[in-house]
């Protein structure tokens, strides 16, 4: 089932409630019907099935310590599941992701045909 335009911009909202220099913090880019989520320009996590889920990084991993660990789609490698009661509260989401953000790898540059 593909994500939910409605539940993506939901998302968006409590990462984006405040804009920071230069426009959103948070951006999407649609993937098969699904989001990929970048900041910074890294990805972080996605948005699959209606589902937020997040890389997991060792801060990712402290920081939602009760966090299941799920698939993305079939033959992908696990990620951190955060609950809608997470997501409601747009000051964690923003502390999770810039507790985040130093850990993770700049996303590399598409390459063009």
């Amino acid at each position: 089932m593909p994500s939910s335009e409605k539940f993506r911009n939901h998302v968006l909202e409590q990462f984006n409630g405040k804009l920071v220099e230069g426009g959103f913090r948070v951006t999407t880019r649609k993937m098969m019907g699904e989001y990929i989520l970048y900041a910074d320009g890294k990805v972080f996590g996605g948005i699959y099935d209606d589902r937020l889920l997040v890389k997991p990084v060792p801060a990712a991993v402290a920081m939602l310590p009760g966090a299941k660990k799920q698939l993305p789609y079939e033959g992908a490698k696990p990620m951190l599941r955060v609950t809608n009661e997470q997501i409601a509260d747009s000051k964690f989401l923003a502390k999770l992701l810039d507790a985040m953000l130093p850990e993770l790898p700049t996303a590399k540059p598409s390459k063009k045909k």
